[in-house]
């Protein structure tokens, strides 16, 4: 692939191994990850060529809607750039980053990827078409798991996957889903509209679709999960796509507004099951979300780090400066904090994600983790971009450097796989039915044992995770709900204290143990960073050079 090194002077991270650089990444995998993971050739790739062409997309070259052929046909397909498209294929193939969990891998390596990947348009294209694969491996019939290795890369013709479960009147309320499946010729038909935000609309080869079944009860429970794909048995065109939306980021995944009539699908496993899939997949997208959302911020940290180190104001290096050391540490610390939070809600998912329903206590652990992560992390990805943009000043605000992009991809991902509010409920409903409260305080009980370093500041953490949930089982179920983020927020930032403070402890790294006590410090207590921790900031820039 040829790139242009003209980039090299928009951006002082381009052209650097993302996974070489960066040492918390690699000392935190070590923790979860037995075997260890060499991602320096992704790291350099995702740092340079996949830089480069996600800005070249977003500034030149987003994809385009053809809906006519030249011989008069409906064709409804999407254009991709010939760039977007190379980039695809390398990190489906060479790259395999959908691969892993399917062929006696791990699902570290798949979020690990995704994190380095980190543009979440180019990740949403590969996590959809992975949601197909993981719908189709736990799920599918032998005919349907057949197409698993083209959805992974495994041969030549790849395909992509989708997964269209939001619909216009309802968003994030599944039960309000009006596109119907019914019987004909043996076999099914699904007809309706509109999907409103389906992503790879045009792309897709094979969709996820969620259907009520004529006649089938109301709410998320009557709905069945199927497969359409895009053309019928007899070669036609087998849904219609609307329009692609206009947006403000995510320009390198089309997401667009799918229409069915009377097409063809086929069921996935039990149809009343289908609600209990269609959460199983949304943990698989809302972890990639996660993991987007601190390579996101990971990078946007490169770019005020290295422009810190050059750029000179009142007769000294940015960095050299304590208001941008304190800014600097305060990026470090919060995506150090959200990584050992996302890390461990992956190792619970590696546990559980085979088990099928109903499911064990196990499970529905790694659920609410998932819900805590995925709040925690897009926050977080906000946050850090905008205080970079802050960091570079005014050319941080232009559209030619990266970090504008950044920061315009970042406020998707409190959005996307369901806002901070459907976080909420779903902790609250996990939490009360489930009772995954008793798994997360066992959890946690047994961790605070074994941490000696920094052992008030874990036994604070803990503290306080007891209370918020002492402190819900208290409130009536609305006063709950008026709470329910408060509470997201107290049990993501006290495990993530534990997590940095078992990590530093087991890896005998006492620079993740001060992360640790800075994070409770800031996240937990509630309190400023203290001025002591100055003297140490330079120690906890964790890049290596």
């Amino acid at each position: 692939m040829v790139v242009d090194s003209v980039y090299a002077h928009l951006s002082n991270s381009y052209g650097r191994n993302h996974f070489d650089v960066d040492r918390p990444f690699r000392s935190m995998l070590r923790y979860f990850v037995r075997q260890p993971l060499d991602l320096s050739s992704l790291g350099a790739f995702a740092g340079k060529e996949l830089y480069e062409a996600a800005d070249y997309v977003d500034k030149v070259a987003r994809p385009r809607l053809v809906t006519w052929s030249v011989n008069g046909e409906r064709v409804d397909e999407v254009s991709l750039d010939f760039l977007e498209r190379q980039v695809l294929e390398k990190l489906t193939k060479e790259f395999a980053v959908n691969r892993p969990p399917y062929r006696g891998g791990s699902w570290f390596e798949h979020y690990a990827a995704i994190y380095l990947v980190s543009d979440p348009g180019i990740a949403c294209i590969l996590t959809v078409t992975n949601q197909t694969a993981h719908a189709l491996y736990k799920y599918g019939d032998e005919a349907q798991k057949k197409l698993i290795p083209r959805l992974i890369g495994e041969e030549a013709d790849c395909k992509f996957g989708a997964t269209w479960f939001t619909e216009r009147q309802g968003g994030s309320d599944l039960g309000a889903n009006r596109v119907e499946a019914y019987r004909q010729d043996g076999g099914w038909r699904i007809t309706g509209d509109t999907k409103y935000f389906a992503s790879n609309a045009g792309l897709a080869d094979y969709a996820l679709v969620s259907a009520r079944p004529k006649g089938g009860p109301p709410g998320a429970k009557g709905l069945g999960m199927f497969l359409v794909p895009k053309f019928d048995a007899g070669g036609r065109r087998n849904f219609t796509v609307r329009r692609l939306k206009e947006k403000s980021a995510t320009a390198s995944v089309p997401t667009g507004e799918v229409e069915f009539r009377d097409a063809e699908a086929q069921p996935i496993g039990e149809l009343n099951n289908g609600v209990y899939y269609i959460l199983e997949n949304l943990m698989v997208s809302r972890l990639s979300n996660s993991f987007g959302a601190l390579g996101i911020a990971r990078k946007a940290f490169l770019e005020a780090y290295y422009y810190a180190q050059k750029r000179r104001a009142f007769g000294k290096f940015l960095i050299e400066h304590p208001l941008v050391q304190r800014d600097l540490l305060d990026l470090e610390v919060s995506i150090e904090g959200s990584l050992a939070l996302a890390l461990k809600a992956v190792d619970q998912f590696e546990k559980s994600w085979k088990e099928l329903p109903p499911y064990s206590d196990g499970y529905h652990y790694a659920r609410l983790l998932t819900h805590l992560t995925k709040n925690i992390t897009a926050d977080m990805a906000a946050h850090c971009t905008q205080t970079a943009m802050e960091l570079l000043g005014g050319i941080g605000f232009l559209e030619e450097y990266p970090v504008e992009r950044l920061h315009r991809e970042a406020l998707v991902l409190p959005i996307w796989e369901g806002p901070s509010n459907i976080q909420a409920l779903d902790m609250l409903e996990v939490l009360a039915k489930k009772k995954s409260h008793l798994s997360l305080l066992g959890d946690l009980r047994t961790l605070r044992e074994g941490i000696h370093e920094a052992k008030d500041v874990a036994e604070l953490a803990v503290n306080r995770v007891e209370e918020a949930l002492a402190q819900l089982s208290s409130l009536s179920e609305e006063a709950a709900q008026f709470s329910a983020k408060d509470t997201l927020n107290v049990l993501g930032h006290g495990i993530a204290t534990v997590m940095l403070l078992e990590i530093g402890d087991r890896l005998a790294i006492p620079r993740l143990t001060e992360v640790g006590r800075l994070y409770a410090r800031h996240f937990v207590e509630g309190r400023p960073y203290p001025s002591d921790a100055l003297n140490d900031a330079r120690t906890v820039f964790a890049i290596d050079e």
